[in-house]
């Protein structure tokens, strides 16, 4: 999944940066409020994480022009401030949650899961898909009483899928979500990781839990 950090705090955003990547997450970074409106509308993540006291355009003003150009992506606001008012502003400008610096790095982490959970299909921890399960806390992946080692690419990928499940997801899609803007990749790569995770997944079940949809790309469900 992939998050997007607006933070001119240099050492904070590369502290959060490297946290969520150990974490299996893909992130790319903004500096200020308009780079990150920016990023926001070219590069769509699954969660972002804004400073509310940014340079060129403060963060609520971004959230804001992010809000009225119809960019529904959860925000988790981070602040200084711990005053009742400043969250309710910004709650009421358009962010799903809130948190005060300074914070635990394992709040923040809890707190992108959950958001990614509600905006997702998939409210619980462990994702299940037949008799595979994916435990989106842990990173624990086994199917049956198999369990199953993925390296961090292959997880990112069936995570995606799995929060997904049950609908086609183009190559597109994958590229985006798993990958950040740095990064050329074009969509023969993810046939080829797709390909990783059948013979880990699927392989040696008779059951087939990832389908591709000839022209659209592919789905995890259960037959």
């Amino acid at each position: 999944m992939r998050i997007l950090v607006i933070e001119d705090e240099k050492d904070l955003a590369g502290i959060i940066k490297k946290g969520l990547e150990e974490e299996g997450y893909v992130v790319d970074t903004a500096n200020d409020g308009e780079e990150g409106l920016y990023m926001a509308e070219n590069f769509p993540a699954d969660v972002i994480v804004l400073d509310i006291m940014l340079s060129v355009m403060d963060g609520l003003t971004m959230l804001t022009k992010m809000r009225k150009k119809g960019i529904d992506t959860p925000v988790i606001l981070l602040t200084a401030r711990d005053a009742l008012i400043d969250k309710i502003k910004g709650l009421d400008t358009g962010a799903d949650d809130y948190l005060t610096k300074p914070f635990v790095f394992g709040e923040l982490l809890a707190r992108v899961r959950s958001l990614i959970r509600r905006k997702s299909e998939v409210k619980q921890a462990v994702i299940r898909v037949g008799d595979l399960e994916i435990n989106t806390a842990s990173h624990a992946v086994k199917r049956g009483a198999k369990a199953i080692t993925l390296s961090a690419r292959e997880y990112m990928l069936l995570e995606y899928l799995a929060y997904k499940k049950d609908n086609v997801v183009s190559r597109t899609d994958i590229v985006e979500h798993i990958y950040n803007e740095d990064s050329e990749m074009d969509s023969n790569v993810v046939d080829v990781y797709i390909n990783y995770l059948r013979n880990k997944i699927d392989k040696g079940f008779d059951k087939k839990l990832i389908h591709t949809v000839r022209g659209a790309g592919y789905m995890l469900k259960e037959e």
